[in-house]
């Protein structure tokens, strides 16, 4: 650590988010159907060993919607051991995947998916505030207020103590003193009043008991991999550095693990308790992220009886502002959205839409991504262009010479068999490919159909101005890949 200052900031801030942690943990445990300490105590665990293990710094790690929505039928259907035991295998399968080399997949994702992820992020944690403001005694409403302000406005008098930080003192010690009835953290669930320890789940070591688990611990690996290196992404863009994304997911797996051996549900990195230390409180190293778990544990377990009297009206008012800060107004903004090319908006959309409708930010970042490659295959698709003309040789004889420009992949290729004039043409062909490459076996597959098509009427066709690249794919593929 550099300076006070900065030291500063960075307890600072993880107090805050051990604050915000606290409510977000005892729901994904209720929705996993665990005891609201599992929740919190995997958030510790999560927390304390990305600080160390992780490969992008000042990000927080902790119990996520997202996996106790894929490992909630385990512990339905089959109880808590073979839950622990789900997260455990789900740990190893994180790390075997990061060495297989699966965090160099993030360069394949676009930017209108990130911008996507980003927006269906902060209605996510918006829609997520609701359920603490319908129903509720109408001081609540007041209280939220309030605490926006404070959050919006204190940074002009002080930018040392973090907004968030103060609003939740200056709403916890109003209601302690007013005596006001509003519903607060003690009535989300019991906090713990001891230490995490140890445990072993008790499950038979065989291929039925993997029958079981496998199914849910790949889909939880999954969703942790993909949500914590989108969020890594995110959190580099924020800060202008750079990331060990393969450390990141290795380190995800490693963190489930230890979470497994004392009980805890699972988990991987949290967007928006992240966008709360990194934007909302300025921290940027693993100090933040280390005292997030720290202070967790110690709030819970120590004066859990103070904790629980924060109002749930200071925690959504964080959140609130957490949301409307991570948004990216720009890319609704009726300039930029008349400039964007519409594929660019519709995979943009097609995210936020999917992520929304599924609350599962995997889900709808895999749509937008499927949704981009199907466009953008359309789009080069067209590009590609077959040219016909007839030349007369010195002998005398008239040769159909075809020039193919534009890339030739599996959507391109496969029209290019009917830009042929088969029935016209001369007893000489020639396809000139000077100009264009082959990426896969489909196009050597329509070269191979074409060629046959003319061997059927007799006539002639010589390839020619393949690159090394194309000549070598066409040579090793081409007359095996059966029928025509």
């Amino acid at each position: 650590m550099r300076s006070p200052r900065l030291l500063r900031t960075e307890v600072l801030a993880g107090l805050v988010v051990a604050l915000a942690l606290i409510p977000e943990a005892i729901s994904f445990s209720i929705i996993t159907g665990v005891d609201p300490r599992v929740g919190l105590f995997t958030s510790f665990t999560m927390a304390v060993a990305i600080s160390f293990l992780g490969g992008r710094t000042a990000m927080i790690s902790a119990a996520t919607g997202a996996v106790a929505l894929v490992i909630a039928p385990v512990m339905r259907d089959h109880g808590y051991d073979y839950l622990i035991a789900t997260v455990l295998l789900g740990g190893l399968i994180q790390i075997a995947l990061s060495l297989a080399g699966v965090a160099r997949l993030m360069r394949f994702l676009p930017r209108s998916v990130m911008v996507g992820f980003v927006n269906a992020l902060a209605i996510l944690v918006l829609d997520a505030q609701f359920v603490h403001m319908i129903d509720v005694p109408w001081p609540v409403y007041p209280m939220i207020a309030v605490g926006i302000a404070v959050i919006v406005g204190f940074p002009r008098i002080n930018k040392v103590v973090p907004a968030p930080l103060v609003a939740v003192v200056a709403l916890t010690a109003f209601t302690v003193v007013s005596g006001v009835d509003v519903p607060n953290v003690g009535d989300q669930g019991t906090l713990p009043d001891s230490l995490p320890s140890w445990f072993l789940p008790d499950v038979p070591l065989t291929l039925d008991t993997l029958r079981i688990i496998a199914p849910h611990a790949l889909g939880m690996a999954l969703v942790g991999l993909l949500e914590s290196l989108m969020t890594a992404k995110l959190v580099d863009d924020i800060t202008d550095t750079r990331s060990d994304k393969t450390r990141e997911a290795r380190a995800q797996g490693l963190a489930n693990l230890i979470t497994g051996l004392f009980g805890g549900m699972g988990g991987c990195a949290v967007v928006g308790q992240t966008m709360i230390n990194v934007k909302v409180s300025g921290a940027r190293t693993r100090l933040s992220t280390f005292l997030a778990g720290v202070f967790l544990l110690v709030l819970v377990v120590g004066f859990g009886h103070i904790v629980a009297l924060i109002p749930m009206a200071a925690l959504v008012a964080v959140m609130i502002m957490v949301s409307v800060s991570a948004f990216d107004w720009h890319s609704i903004r009726p300039a930029t959205l008349r400039r964007m090319p519409r594929s660019e908006t519709t995979v943009m959309l097609t995210t936020v839409v999917v992520t929304v409708a599924t609350h599962n930010l995997a889900i709808g970042v895999i749509a937008g991504v499927l949704v981009a490659m199907t466009l953008f295959a359309r789009r080069v698709a067209h590009l590609t262009a077959t040219h016909r003309e007839l030349v007369d040789g010195p002998d005398g004889r008239t040769t159909a010479v075809y020039r193919v420009t534009g890339e030739l992949f599996f959507a391109s290729s496969n029209d290019l068999y009917t830009q042929f004039e088969y029935a016209v043409d001369p007893d000489e062909i020639v396809i000139d490919l000077s100009a264009s490459h082959i990426w896969d076996a489909s196009t050597v597959a329509a070269l191979d159909a074409i060629t046959h098509k003319y061997e059927t009427k007799n006539k002639s066709v010589r390839i020619v101005g393949l690159n090394r690249s194309s000549a070598d794919r066409h040579e090793r593929l081409t007359g095996r890949l059966g029928g025509h």
